[in-house]
């Protein structure tokens, strides 16, 4: 009767472990992305939701809405007639909230503000693509700041987001630098948030409290523009070589619930990188045209001719901010290496 009652328990157990390891293998399943077999056979989104801000850092998005390139490319995919909505938001803060609520499908924006939703997510939302490598500027009005030492309660720098834009930070690592570790915050109580042609219009109309703007293209050389206007500093000056400026970061369920569109994502930025770099004519009418901005063509196409300027979906330095994030304690985890906060598709 023993025996019996010990084999009986064996049974039991041996079921409730099986039970236990297929119930734990469905839920990876459902976790990790689906062979091509199944991904043929689920239906994909046929609508999409991108968001990018202002600058000439984002023009391969523009790219991508002007000629209608993931259009075209999901149809040559079989995908058949998906529709992109295109959103712009003024700073990265807005854009993480956007991806979080689910009301987009991709964000555009810094390093640093989607390396904190990578660290606030845990993962769940990473990188899709590098955007571009361009430095960051910081202009300025007061003829007294020459570095970022010179800077007192008596300016304004505006910034797209306060404590978290690439911009913001980027002034964090300068302040460091300058006035050492303890004090990388020192300069935070005098930026203002506002979002690029409300600092520019600020900066040169001598009407308002901003005196110095840290920003982008074709921003900055508009400003320079202006005699009262100089540049104070790059973001290549701080940390001595380019860097990736911003990002297409989604959702761990888009990414995974989307294989094919996700390649043709890609594949379409790939695209517009390569036009972009043939065409700097036609890419500065088309900026002009799809983000309706009166600048002259010949400054438009003046900033694609700049070396410092380039487009790519691959990554460079983004250690530069994520090692940063991580002593001063904005982010909990480290990424050993920048792999680690992309989804693998663009390196494939």
């Amino acid at each position: 009767m023993k025996q019996k009652t010990v084999s009986g328990m064996r049974g039991v157990l041996v079921l409730f472990f099986t039970l236990a390891v297929v119930s734990g293998l469905s839920a990876r399943a459902q976790k990790e992305p689906v062979g091509p077999s199944e991904a043929a056979a689920k239906e994909e989104q046929k609508e999409l939701r991108i968001s990018k801000q202002y600058g000439i850092n984002y023009l391969p998005l523009i790219v991508l809405e002007g000629h209608k390139l993931i259009e075209k490319n999901a149809q040559e995919a079989g995908l058949g007639a998906v529709k992109v909505q295109w959103l712009t938001f003024g700073g990265g803060a807005t854009a993480n909230d956007a991806l979080l609520s689910g009301n987009v499908d991709l964000i555009s924006g810094g390093v640093a503000p989607a390396l904190i939703l990578w660290d606030k997510t845990k993962g769940a939302a990473k990188f899709l693509a590098a955007l571009d490598r361009s430095p960051l500027i910081l202009n300025s009005t007061n003829p007294d700041v020459k570095s970022i030492r010179d800077f007192s309660e008596k300016d304004k720098i505006a910034v797209p987001s306060v404590k978290v834009s690439i911009q913001a930070l980027t002034l964090q690592i300068a302040a460091a630098k300058a006035f050492g570790q303890e004090h990388y915050d020192r300069i935070d109580p005098w930026t203002v948030a506002l979002p690029h042609p409300d600092a520019l219009v600020a900066l040169t109309s001598g009407k308002s409290e901003i005196t110095a703007h840290f920003t982008n293209e074709p921003f900055a050389s508009i400003e320079q523009q202006h005699p009262q206007v100089h540049q104070v500093f790059r973001s290549y000056d701080v940390f001595g070589s380019p860097h990736t400026a911003n990002l297409v970061t989604t959702s761990e369920g888009f990414y995974h619930n989307n294989p094919r569109l996700v390649s043709v994502i890609i594949e379409s930025l790939n695209e517009a990188d390569a036009w972009i770099q043939a065409n700097k004519h036609e890419a500065a009418l088309l900026y002009l045209s799809v983000t309706n901005s009166s600048e002259p063509v010949e400054l438009i196409e003046k900033i694609l001719h700049n070396p410092d300027i380039t487009y790519t979906t691959k990554p460079l330095n983004l250690q530069y901010y994520s090692d940063f994030l991580y002593e001063v304690g904005t982010i909990s985890t480290k990424p050993e290496k920048q792999e680690d906060l992309f989804f693998p598709k663009v390196f494939e």
